[in-house]
């Protein structure tokens, strides 16, 4: 233990990392690790990193290993750490611990959420019993770790079970954080001072002020869900039009707090408006009866107009508030509640020309930002606005405002009024087109917002304004633009021009947008930043447009462009100079992938030369792994480029292979972790292509590091190991039982995977591919064993999820055609265990899981429970004959519903394709499992020879009956449901 800072240390240095990191996970399951990690954090003679990278991996293991099952943490040491946490937070209340004291409040509401209320009862006691009348240095420590415990609720779905955890948190914590909320309140609203010593000097006004930002979160945080009748008996005291608390704060503006006005950081004054303002949009979509009670909107209305109308906080870091100004007003329109307060033309007007159009006008941050930040500049101009976050920009915001009123009624007022500032826009540019490209610009965006009805980050705008010709718009006023050479109008209206292709290509022709294809090539080339990376964006969004169900582009129609787009794509990244500037921008990345998805074999006469950059490329950014994106799209390129030209020309898997086994091994053995999973379910691909059944020695050479214990303690690759494993099971089981290796495969399955909550599945699908693969007479002794450790995790930690696997388990088993695999065969060993045993585990498992399998998963149970019926002598004995009737009825159940027995599953030259979209989404260092879409393969059906399950079944019943006929009869008249037909 008395390393532990020294490692701690070490792990800050990307050198020593790797090495100080396995050192410190073999402490971390020594008894009194944790406490003592927190001891050290606490210790102010420390090394101030000690203590920060200490809160760091104290955080960490909280949020990756506090339900671990595989080496678990000991409940004591958690019960230690959970004593000790909250005093731990408040003992860091000094200023200068703010950082460390994050982290440690973080830890106690990861851990809150999983083990509060049930095994920390205590926990919102010892908060409460930490509040100050005087020290808001405390207060400020309490409100964080409360607000971080509370804010989950947001997110979360009603169930009992959350309505429990909030009203036992309602019963303990309302009436203190009302006190403080009116003691808070009272200090900083009332001048002069009711009490100096708390007021004064400034840093402790502002330290109310930070006190009063969390006060308001929690006010959010506990009606986020349902409105407790506390909060709704006090509704005047606070939202009361001239003396409700929340108006006092939105006039308020002391002058202690101001802040610098180019500071972009938002003041403390600037975040209690802004929270005021989302608990008040909160409250018009869940609670509006509750505001009607006063004129209280009417007020906030007001109040916004007087806070941002015609621009009167044009400072960035009071972005967030003007934002969630404009959501309240865009809320209180979509309400529909207060149609009298908008629906006059004059008040439309007003707000056109008071709020939108000022706010979608670019500011000279915004210029600086597309110059110096082209990325942040993107990343914003493409966030979905959304409550509660800081995404929304003041423009998107302000377009929202128009669309509320396009959408609710006053769609011909606002598009006139707007038109007519569209118009303006557009002649002010065309009488100084150098100076006055600003004006164009807010044409621009005016003449999306009010365009738009509905729209999706995924497929662009989904219904347009009837009232406005986009298509006609966009000849007239942008395609100029789009064709126009780099440098002879402002960029920015060159992206403009890309983004309207971008925002409306649902509205677009296939025919119009490969029209427009060859621009946004050229614009690949450009020298500016944002332009290039807008016309990746739009190339990737319209390869990747869908009819129904199906992708609309096909290889023929980017046959001669594809190679070109790749080489462009592949420049632009190869340019950058540093491993992070190389991954920086994953656009460029992602549109490369959805090039090769697309085209396909057309790529055939460029692919080696695609295949090496892309593997250089690979080279440089695995010195650093800097962006999970970027990553997930360099491994679907390369995955996909290989699935298709492989498919078209099989002799190429040679190429493949002797170009990336190299740098795939010195990726697993550096242990390049971000990459691992990736590279795993790359080889198992390739593996897969090597139809003849043999192993090539460059896999064969694998197998044993495969087999390691250490490889399979990153969550992240248990799904690509699973997948590769039974990749070599399929091709080379006779050559793995000669040596030992199959042994190995069961015990990681027994010894890792089945006990393990998270990965159970992927145990369960190796020892599926073992049934499958290894013949019976070198897996007999391995079965009872096997059979044992499954029941053991059934005994020790049955989950639902677990019960149906085991069911599915011995269905499949029943199922699969393997020689010498019987029903009978199966029953025996389960019956050595225990006599009696099979008739229970089918009572009480397999017969009520059967009929809710997954869909897919219901011929495989119909097969199962056929063979097991008819084609054991076994069933037909006691004690398992007992259950033979009430397994005929599951039968019945399953074959109620058949439209499930049809072979769907997705053909082999689309599967996973479909899925990519998704993937980007959940891309991520920390997701247990980066899968690889365009590396998927059809799955095969382990029941493929039946055809048709029905009649499968007659047949064997028959046959049966023929043998055993006065029981079988008696048997099936005794089954609930009667006969099957």
């Amino acid at each position: 233990m008395a390393d532990i800072s020294t490692l701690l240390l070490a792990s800050l240095n990307p050198q020593s990392r790797k090495q100080a990191e396995q050192s410190l996970t073999a402490l971390s399951i020594q008894p009194g690790f944790l406490t003592h990690l927190l001891r050290l954090v606490l210790n102010p003679s420390q090394d101030r990193a000690v203590r920060l990278s200490g809160s760091i991996y104290l955080k960490n293991i909280t949020k990756l290993r506090w339900e671990e099952d595989v080496q678990p943490l000991a409940e004591a040491d958690k019960q230690a750490l959970r004593a000790e946490l909250v005093p731990a937070m408040l003992s860091l209340s000094a200023p200068a611990d703010k950082a460390i004291r994050a982290q440690v409040a973080e830890s106690v509401a990861l851990i809150a959420e999983l083990d509060f209320p049930a095994k920390w009862e205590n926990l919102i006691d010892q908060l409460i019993a930490s509040f100050s009348a005087t020290d808001y240095n405390i207060n400020v420590g309490v409100l964080q770790t409360a607000h971080s415990i509370f804010q989950q609720w947001r997110a979360h779905v009603r169930s009992d079970e959350l309505f429990t955890e909030i009203n036992f948190v309602l019963s303990k914590f309302m009436d203190p954080f009302m006190q403080l909320f009116r003691q808070t309140a009272g200090l900083l609203l009332t001048t002069p001072s009711l009490n100096p010593a708390l007021t004064s000097p400034k840093e402790k006004y502002a330290l109310l002020a930070q006190a009063m930002v969390l006060l308001v979160d929690i006010y959010y945080d506990f009606t986020c869900q349902d409105l407790p009748p506390a909060i709704e008996d006090s509704h005047e005291e606070f939202f009361a039009p001239g003396n409700g608390w929340f108006q006092a704060f939105l006039l308020w503006d002391p002058i202690e707090l101001k802040g610098d006005p180019e500071d972009v950081t938002p003041t403390l004054t600037s975040q209690i408006k802004t929270g005021i303002l989302e608990i008040s949009e909160l409250f018009i979509k869940l609670y509006p009866e509750q505001l009607q009670k006063t004129p209280a909107v009417e007020t906030l209305v007001q109040s916004v107009w007087s806070l941002v109308g015609s621009n009167k906080l044009p400072g960035v870091g009071d972005d967030a508030l003007v934002s969630q100004s404009l959501r309240f007003i865009s809320t209180a329109i979509r309400s529909g509640y207060y149609k009298t307060l908008f629906s006059a033309r004059e008040t439309i007007s007003a707000l056109v020309q008071g709020v939108v159009v000022p706010n979608v006008a670019l500011r000279e941050h915004d210029v600086e930002q597309f110059e110096d930040d082209p990325l942040e500049f993107i990343r914003l101009d493409l966030a979905v606005s959304a409550t509660g976050t800081d995404l929304a920009t003041r423009r998107q915001a302000a377009a929202d405002v128009l669309q509320a009123l396009v959408g609710s009624g006053y769609e011909a007022e606002a598009t006139e009024i707007v038109n007519s500032w569209i118009s303006t826009g557009l002649t002010e540019y065309a009488s100084d087109k150098e100076n006055n490209w600003k004006a164009k610009d807010s044409a621009i965006y005016l003449l999306t917002a009010v365009a738009t009805r509905g729209s999706t980050s995924q497929h662009g705008v989904t219904s347009t304004n009837a009232l406005v010709d986009v298509v006609k718009f966009f000849g007239e006023n942008v395609y100029a633009d789009l064709e126009a050479e780099s440098g002879t109008v402002h960029p920015i209206l060159q992206v403009d021009a890309i983004r309207f292709l971008f925002t409306f290509r649902n509205q677009l022709t296939k025919v119009q947008l490969l029209s427009v294809l060859p621009l946004l090539a050229r614009h690949l080339r450009s020298e500016n930043y944002v332009t290039y990376t807008y016309a990746a964006i739009t190339i990737d969004r319209i390869l990747s447009r869908k009819k129904g169900n199906q992708l609309e582009f096909a290889q023929a129609d980017i046959h001669d462009s594809a190679l070109p787009l790749v080489d462009a794509l592949l420049t632009r990244i190869e340019s950058a100079q540093t491993p992070e500037k190389v991954a920086e921008n994953d656009h460029l990345m992602k549109c490369v992938m959805r090039i090769i998805v697309t085209a396909r074999q057309t790529l055939t006469p460029g692919y080696e030369h695609i295949l090496n950059r892309l593997v250089t490329i690979l080279g440089v950014i695995s010195k650093n792994p800097s962006n999970p994106h970027f990553d997930q799209y360099i491994f679907e390129s390369i995955s996909g480029l290989m699935r298709f030209i492989v498919a078209g020309s099989p002799t190429t898997l040679q190429t493949f292979e002797n170009t990336l086994l190299g740098p795939f091994v010195i990726i697993l053995e550096q242990d390049i972790d971000q990459y691992i999973p990736y590279v795993f379910q790359v080889l198992a691909q390739m593996l897969e292509l090597h139809s003849g059944g043999q192993v090539p020695d460059t896999y064969q050479n694998l197998l044993h590091f495969l087999l390691t214990p250490a490889i399979w303690q990153q969550k992240g690759s248990i799904p690509g190991l699973v997948r590769l494993l039974k990749a070599f099971l399929a091709r080379s089981s006779a050559q793995m039982v000669a040596g030992g290796q199959v042994a190995s495969v069961l015990a990681v399955a027994q010894q890792r995977l089945i006990p393990s909550k998270l990965n159970d599945a992927w145990g369960i699908e190796l020892l599926q591919s073992v049934v499958l693969n290894v013949r019976l007479t070198d897996l007999h002794q391995y079965l009872k064993p096997t059979f044992l450790s499954l029941l053991t995790r059934m005994h020790a930690n049955k989950t639902d999820k677990f019960v149906y696997l085991f069911s599915k388990f011995f269905l499949y088993t029943m199922a699969v055609d393997v020689q010498g695999l019987t029903p009978d065969s199966i029953i025996s060993i389960v019956e050595e265990i225990q006599p009696q045993l099979w008739s229970q585990i089918l009572t009480n498992f397999i017969i009520p899981q059967a009929p809710k399998f997954p869909h897919k998963e219901r011929k495989l149970a119909v097969v199962g429970i056929t063979r097991m019926l008819c084609q054991s002598s076994l069933m037909l004995q006691e004690p398992s004959v007992r259950a033979w009737s009430a397994t005929y009825s599951c039968l019945g159940k399953l074959f109620s519903e058949p439209q499930y027995f049809a072979n769907k599953t997705e053909e082999g030259d689309e599967a996973g394709m479909t899925s990519i979209d998704f993937e980007e989404q959940t891309a991520g260092y920390q997701a247990a499992y980066s899968r690889l879409a365009a590396s998927e393969t059809a799955e095969a059906d382990p029941v493929a020879y039946v055809q048709n399950p029905l009649q499968f079944f007659q047949q064997e019943l028959g046959k049966l009956s023929g043998k055993h006929g006065p029981q079988v009869k008696a048997l099936v008249g005794a089954a609930e449901g009667g006969q099957i037909v």
